[in-house]
């Protein structure tokens, strides 16, 4: 189900929250590490924490770390990101079926995502302004009483580590013509417990417009060496 609310003050509450609540709890509850992209699982232990934060940079890897946990079977909700398309979420492997959106909650957007965090076990939002530390500190109650993943684009106080794309080359384009294919990027994951960033190379998004691990292969000689997706 993909639910688009779009007034300024939209927050699921009533009968939309419970039936979100019962069709997530129905599917699955996360109770242990949320699964992400192997490709990623290197840089986060493994998975995403229940009850933990993260801050990431929006558009493809924002969309990556919701593909895996969403064709697993978890719902997930994105809120004030009204420039994320659902052709775009598909195309990432996002499952639109347990996908929720709720692009512009206005003022109340701590609210919808409190609310959110009580039905769906991965929750997204870029906040249009920073929280204060009170009101964040209350919706990270929530989450771990939830076990829910907060994914926030954005800075945000106690994160368990942060997500950004350091470097990006895309590919395809020949001599002045062509058409762009993939897009060679390294990741870096900074973990606020040791503070030292780790970084992966890895292919975002792929000719199938999702993510791959990268391997770095050796051309002939003369030639510079290429990436190709493996995974």
């Amino acid at each position: 189900m993909l639910v688009n609310a779009t007034t300024a003050a939209a927050t699921p509450h009533g009968d939309l929250l419970q039936r979100l609540r019962s069709q997530a709890d129905a599917g699955a509850r996360v109770r242990q590490q949320v699964a992400v992209h192997p490709a990623l699982a290197g840089l986060l232990d493994g998975g995403l924490q229940p009850g933990a934060a993260y801050s990431v940079s929006a558009g493809s890897l924002l969309l990556a770390l919701l593909a895996e946990p969403s064709s697993t079977g978890l719902w997930c909700g994105v809120v004030g990101m009204p420039e994320l398309g659902a052709e775009a979420a598909r195309s990432a492997g996002v499952v639109l079926d347990r996908l929720v959106l709720v692009p512009q909650p206005g003022e109340r957007w701590l609210s919808v995502v409190a609310a959110l965090a009580e039905a769906l076990p991965v929750v997204a939002v870029r906040p249009p302004a920073r929280a204060r530390d009170a009101d964040a500190a209350r919706l990270a109650a929530r989450m771990r009483e939830r076990s829910s993943v907060l994914l926030v684009c954005g800075e945000w106080p106690r994160v368990n580590a942060e997500l950004r794309i350091e470097q990006a080359k895309w590919s395809g384009l020949g001599a002045g013509h062509g058409y762009l294919t993939s897009r060679e990027v390294v990741v870096s994951a900074t973990n606020r417990h040791s503070g030292t960033p780790h970084t992966a190379r890895l292919i975002l998004p792929d000719a199938s417009g999702r993510l791959s691990a990268g391997e770095l292969v050796t051309a002939g000689a003369g030639r510079r060496p290429r990436l190709r997706a493996v995974g």
